[in-house]
């Protein structure tokens, strides 16, 4: 009986040794709760998270005493004892600083952004709160070394380092571990399918190249949205924002933004979220009426080609035209002397009568996440649904309307390992080239034969009777004109909807798109085994190309193009020196069926010196490399100034078009018209540069292959009193510099071979192509950043930076290769709030400034001129309801800027917003 008695108390007591619970609340130096601070056993790798009102309640299986670290981004972590069960422990975490933030993207595991080995920077939750942007994206544009380019309202393009483009193919943006690129059209979606900013945990961002841990095209940096998980974060947040965009050209326009975040966990082993946001706004109007070819002149002169108006692109030599009215017995022979030997465009229509620039974006997601064993282990389904309308500037100007992307993963692991796989699929919805879309109009009322015959007659008949050329340019444009169908007629808005509606560029303008990417990567870490010796990882990827434009933007009328990629990795990170001496290796091998394989080695070093350990060094070299994108492969299109063809090798005989002839291209031919076959921009083709400059010869074109970088980088990140210092310098050289060159293609004859190429260039019988090859000039690029922060007036933030960027070319070097640097050489951002000003209030201010640059792209060149920007914001919290109000403002100054050659003047935007329970 007293054994049993004994034993009963025994076991008594190691029930309430194993179900010890501390109970508490988090909250800042503010008062304000802590919501997600990490409260952790160390000894046991037991813990929880505070909820959103700061509250934590943890039972572990250990006796007291015992210590539980408190820990949260932003904040200096805290060791607390536990002396007795059922304690209550009410903690004040105090403000840290940047370096004490915890980064995973540059080494695949947690570190402090202090010890990273790379350059690295982080936009978390207490810095989406105080952004002065009118969304938490574009506040990444305050971030040291960042560019962001904006397209329209809704559309922007975050790049580092140079090179920059909308498509921006050298610059990776995983959200949620997924690519967030569009397959098809090549180019990151930005926020458009992103995530709502209440349900944005962490925003990492690694300039420069990562491939060797991120694989192809993490070659400029990449970027990590990370979504908040709904075990750690359960609640209901929304919020509602509204407010005007002010644009010269556009006027004064409302936006409405609103998003609600739902999510909650029914026990320690299921959780689940629910996200929506839904945007509505109008976009900045693109207006300007630079001729682009010869930006002097005005839309008198008859080859006139604005910049936003589309239609006049379509030029004809009308000496050619009157040659041709004269074969066929319409005018008399000898007339032709009268006609000059001169290009004359259409007349085209702005792009405000093409668009009704409506920014849309609807985002809609819901996850599952799984813990059968109620610990890390995880097992979670995300599905993600983003609808959007907006403009995308590439080749030409597009209007994506209802553009959709969906994507879908499965997910598992834990803090050792993950294995993912998802899918992404698009569907261009109602888009359409707004170029094409003018230039079809055009065509359907009239077309080119017809109307370029009326105006070499009308010019030839006004000549005759003594008028000058001027005024006989103008009767004969007239002539051409009388009766063209004009923007707000029922006609117009006929003739616009069936071509829109068409998918055939040679009648139409809509993209037609149902291109898929299958994608599956997992990666483990032996840290917990290995820890004596090393922190080693090892990971893989593989993915899959389906594309499926239904021969609109690729070659791929008989079906859809399939191709793979795969590559492996592995890492090896070292500690010596009592800690203060950090190593890292890595190295990845990629392969592409269409393409060789490829080794991405990376080699970092960092120290950590002082007495307090308050400064680090680093330095490392690293490879990069990106495959050709999938238009740079198979696209067929015609751009209208240039027929685009990938130079994959089973994509060059699929491209095949049929063009007139002049009457002496007929002649010589035998045919009216002449076939082409893409292989022919490749193969028999001039460079421009060579027939620009007087001296026609054969181009030197060879299909493309993967581009290639090594970047040598060093940096240091310390603290000296009150000033927190973060400096870089990096210089990269490229090779097989992925670039286009525009080429001639003569319609008959044999370049080099026989003179009736030559013939065919005089006569006007030639097509320009654009190709997708690799560069042998010497490329370089270098730069560097330095960051400075700190506290002045005893707790108001001030912090600045400055980012120089060059790139060493030599343009003579290779005429016909244009690197499209597109960025400025210096930059300058400082930034200074509160905030806490006083209780509840707070504030911060954005200051920017960016140097003239050459902005270089297939739809246009020319100078970005220097702007400077001041974006503030005051916001006031409301504790008893939960709730932050927020009043902004962008642009203060109202000096309307671009950031790109040919979209919209950005103009101003306020707005007004509340968040509750963020």
């Amino acid at each position: 009986m007293k054994k049993s008695i004994l034993l009963i108390v025994f076991l008594c007591c190691l029930i309430s040794h194993a179900q010890t619970t501390v109970t508490g609340r988090i909250v800042d130096n503010n008062s304000t709760p802590v919501a997600g601070a990490n409260i952790l056993v160390p000894d046991l790798s037991q813990g929880t998270v505070s909820d959103l009102n700061g509250d934590f309640s943890l039972s572990v299986s250990q006796a007291p005493p015992f210590n539980i670290q408190i820990s949260s981004v932003g904040y200096e972590t805290q060791l607390v004892s536990v002396t007795s069960n059922n304690q209550v422990i009410n903690v004040t975490l105090l403000e840290g600083n940047a370096l004490d933030e915890i980064v995973v993207s540059a080494s695949r595991s947690p570190e402090r952004i202090f010890e990273s080995p790379v350059t690295i920077e982080r936009f978390g939750i207490k810095e989406i709160k105080n952004t002065t942007a009118a969304s938490f994206y574009g506040g990444l544009e305050n971030l040291k070394g960042v560019d962001i380019n904006t397209s329209s309202l809704t559309f922007q393009s975050v790049n580092t380092r140079g090179f920059a483009t909308f498509a921006n193919t050298r610059f990776v943006q995983l959200v949620d571990g997924m690519d967030n690129s569009s397959p098809a059209l090549n180019f990151v979606l930005g926020n458009l399918l992103g995530m709502t900013e209440l349900d944005v945990h962490s925003i990492e961002l690694l300039p420069g190249a990562s491939s060797a841990l991120y694989g192809a095209n993490a070659f400029n940096g990449i970027l990590f949205m990370t979504s908040k998980n709904p075990f750690d974060f359960p609640g209901i947040s929304a919020y509602y924002k509204q407010g005007i965009t002010s644009q010269e050209a556009a006027g004064t326009n409302p936006v409405y933004d609103l998003g609600v975040r739902v999510a909650h966990k029914f026990s320690d082993k299921f959780a689940a979220k629910v996200n929506f946001s839904y945007l509505k706004g109008t976009d900045w109007y693109a207006v300007s009426e630079v001729d682009v070819l010869s930006p002097g002149n005005t839309r008198a002169d008859p080859n006139y080609d604005g910049l936003n108006t589309y239609g006049d692109d379509f030029s004809v030599n009308i000496k050619g035209v009157g040659q041709s009215l004269a074969a066929a017995g319409i005018i008399p022979l000898e007339a032709v002397d009268f006609i000059p030997n001169e290009n004359v465009t259409r007349t085209g229509y702005a792009e405000t009568s093409l668009t009704d620039y409506e920014a849309e974006s609807i985002k809609f997601d819901a996850a599952l996440h799984y813990r059968p064993f109620a610990d890390d282990f995880e097992i979670s389904y995300l599905g993600k649904v983003g609808i959007g309308s907006t403009i995308y500037q590439g080749a030409n100007r597009y209007a994506l309307k209802d553009f959709f992307l969906q994507q879908h993963k499965l997910e598992i692991g834990n803090d050792n390992f993950f294995v993912r796989g998802y899918i992404t699929d698009e569907d261009a919805g109602d888009s359409y080239d707004t170029r094409f879309t003018a230039i079809n109009i055009n065509r359907r009322w009239k077309s080119d034969e017809q109307w370029f015959g009326q105006y070499t007659g009308a010019f030839l008949g006004a000549t005759m009777v003594g008028a000058s050329t001027e005024e006989a340019h103008a009767v004969a444009r007239q002539t051409a004109d009388t009766g063209r169908l004009e923007p707000g007629t029922p006609e117009f808005q006929n003739a616009f909807e069936q071509v829109t509606t068409d998918p055939s560029l040679a009648t139409g303008s809509k993209f037609q798109d149902e291109t898929q990417l299958r994608h599956a990567d997992a990666n483990y870490n032996f840290s917990h085994i290995t820890q004596d010796f090393a922190d080693i990882q090892v990971g893989g990827s593989y993915r899959q190309y389906k594309l499926n434009s239904f021969g609109t933007i690729f070659t791929d009328v008989d079906g859809p193009i399939k191709y793979s990629e795969y590559g492996i990795y592995t890492q090896i990170q070292k500690k010596l020196m009592a800690e203060r001496l950090k190593l890292t290796g890595s190295i990845r091998y990629d392969k592409s069926e269409l393409f060789d394989g490829n080794f991405s080695p990376r080699l970092s070093v960092g120290y950590t010196a002082g007495a307090r350990r308050s400064h680090n060094l680093r330095a490392s070299v690293q490879t990069g490399f990106r495959y050709p994108t999938t238009q740079d492969l198979f696209i067929g299109l015609d751009a209208g100034r240039a027929i685009l063809v990938g130079s994959a090798e089973s994509n060059l005989d699929r491209d095949v078009r049929t063009f007139p002839l002049s009457g002496v291209g007929a002649a010589v031919t035998g045919s009216p018209n002449a076939t082409v076959v893409g292989r022919a921009a490749y193969e028999n083709s001039f460079s421009l540069n060579s027939v620009l400059t007087g001296a026609p010869a054969k181009s030197d074109v060879d299909i493309v292959k993967p581009e290639q970088v090594t970047a040598f980088e060093v940096g240091y990140r310390g603290r000296t009193g009150k000033v927190i210092i973060d400096l870089n310098a990096y210089y990269n050289t490229y090779k097989d510099f992925i670039s286009n060159e525009t080429v001639l293609v003569p319609l008959y004859g044999e370049v080099g071979v026989d003179d009736l190429s030559l013939l065919a260039l005089q006569q006007g019988d030639f097509k320009a192509y654009q190709t997708y090859t690799n560069s042998s000039a010497d490329v370089k690029s270098y730069g560097a950043t330095i960051g400075l922060g700190t506290k002045v007036f005893g707790n108001f933030d001030l912090d600045g930076n400055y980012t120089y960027s060059e790139e060493d070319f030599d343009q003579s070097s290779a005429p016909d290769f244009r690197t499209s640097f597109n960025t400025p050489k210096h930059k300058v951002k400082i930034s200074f709030g509160n905030t806490e000003v006083f209780t509840n209030f707070g504030f911060n201010v954005n200051y920017r400034w960016s140097d003239t640059y050459l902005w270089q792209s297939t739809f246009g060149d020319g100078t970005v001129p220097a702007y400077s920007v001041v974006d503030a914001q005051v916001n006031y919290k409301v504790p008893s309801i939960k709730s932050i109000f927020k009043l902004g403002a962008t642009n203060i100054g109202g000096n309307e800027y671009f950031t790109a050659y040919g979209t919209g003047l950005i103009g101003q935007q306020y707005y007004l917003s509340i968040t509750f329970n963020n």
